[in-house]
């Protein structure tokens, strides 16, 4: 019997350099030669194949700013991680970014970026006039290019003024600074689909959709896409992360396949599971700047590759070859 493994592809231009991420091992790949399953035991039901694009710089595509939400619907499957490592590859390629952290009550992005110390004001004081928009915005020491707002201050409550068009206002003032509008306008939406998350979509005109490989997250990623539709956000990509491809050969993980065909959304990334990823956390130093790269970060680069040119990844079938059966087998031996 043929066993199925899912391999994922880019549908971009490929390049001579490639990587087999996370768990082959690096060759060349030549876009003539069609991919040929590797005789290893160990390449079995997933294999993530990402093409490096080193020789030149991503084409923005869209009109700009571009303002993208990062949602999930379910808590602790790595959105504000994404919004922190996606947005600081963006400044890494060049991009003017402001991220927008819109979890009122539980702010974390802050943390993540290792800017928690230099928060004064945030995005309530701007709209109350206690303070200019330009003292509100952080700016990264490491890339000038990436600031942070925050909506509110932990333990704060917030007005019930605050929701949607306030947010509006927010983005539409961002657009309108004197010092030029940022190319990128990224906002971390808080978990549920309550207020907070109505407030998070209302500007936005994409959407990436975090998920993990788990029935539970995979049930709150389907309700929310069809909540972001309604809202009029067709421009809805997903992100798949912590993928142990252990656990997909032992059939005890859903594959990327799996949850592709099950949400029917375009494929951003796939980002696999890595310890580093706690390390970073606790030190507010995203993954994209470690360096040597970890094979996440290096996941996250390259999803944020496609945001910029509004690409995306492919899933393919792939049909290993049959095992040797001997003589004694139909004995079972």
């Amino acid at each position: 019997m043929f066993s199925l493994s899912s391999m994922i592809s880019l549908t971009t231009k490929p390049n001579p350099l490639s990587f087999h991420s996370p768990f082959t091992s690096p060759q060349l790949f030549n876009p003539k030669k069609p991919f040929k399953t590797p005789k290893n035991p160990s390449f079995k039901r997933s294999t993530i194949v990402s093409v490096l694009q080193w020789n030149r710089k991503p084409e923005l595509s869209g009109e700009t700013p571009r303002v993208v939400v990062i949602t999930s619907g379910k808590g602790g499957v790595g959105k504000t991680t994404t919004t922190a490592n996606v947005g600081l590859s963006l400044a890494r390629l060049g991009f003017s970014v402001v991220a927008i952290d819109a979890d009122v009550g539980l702010r974390n992005l802050d943390l993540l970026l290792g800017l928690e110390n230099r928060v004064n004001y945030t995005a309530v004081e701007v709209l109350n006039g206690d303070c200019r928009l330009d003292q509100a915005l952080i700016r990264d020491k490491r890339w000038s290019n990436f600031e942070l707002l925050c909506i509110s201050k932990p333990r704060s409550k917030l007005q019930l003024g605050f929701g949607g068009k306030a947010l509006i206002w927010v983005v539409d003032a961002l657009k309108a600074r004197a010092e030029g509008c940022p190319d990128f306008i990224i906002i971390d939406c808080p978990a549920g689909i309550d207020a907070g998350f109505i407030t998070a979509i209302t500007p936005a005109n994409e959407a990436v959709l975090v998920t993990t490989p788990d029935i539970t997250s995979l049930r709150d990623a389907d309700r929310v896409t069809g909540l972001l539709e309604c809202d009029g956000i067709k421009d809805i990509k997903m992100v798949v992360n912590r993928v142990r491809t252990d656990l997909i050969r032992g059939e005890d993980m859903m594959s990327v396949l799996d949850v592709q065909e099950m949400l029917g959304l375009a494929l951003l990334g796939v980002i696999p599971e890595d310890s580093e990823v706690i390390r970073s956390t606790n030190r507010g130093y995203p993954l994209v700047l470690n360096k040597p790269p970890t094979l996440a970060g290096l996941a996250f680069e390259q999803a944020a590759w496609r945001l910029v040119e509004q690409d995306s990844m492919k899933a393919v079938m792939i049909e290993e070859e049959p095992k040797k059966r001997g003589f004694f087998s139909f004995f079972g031996g």
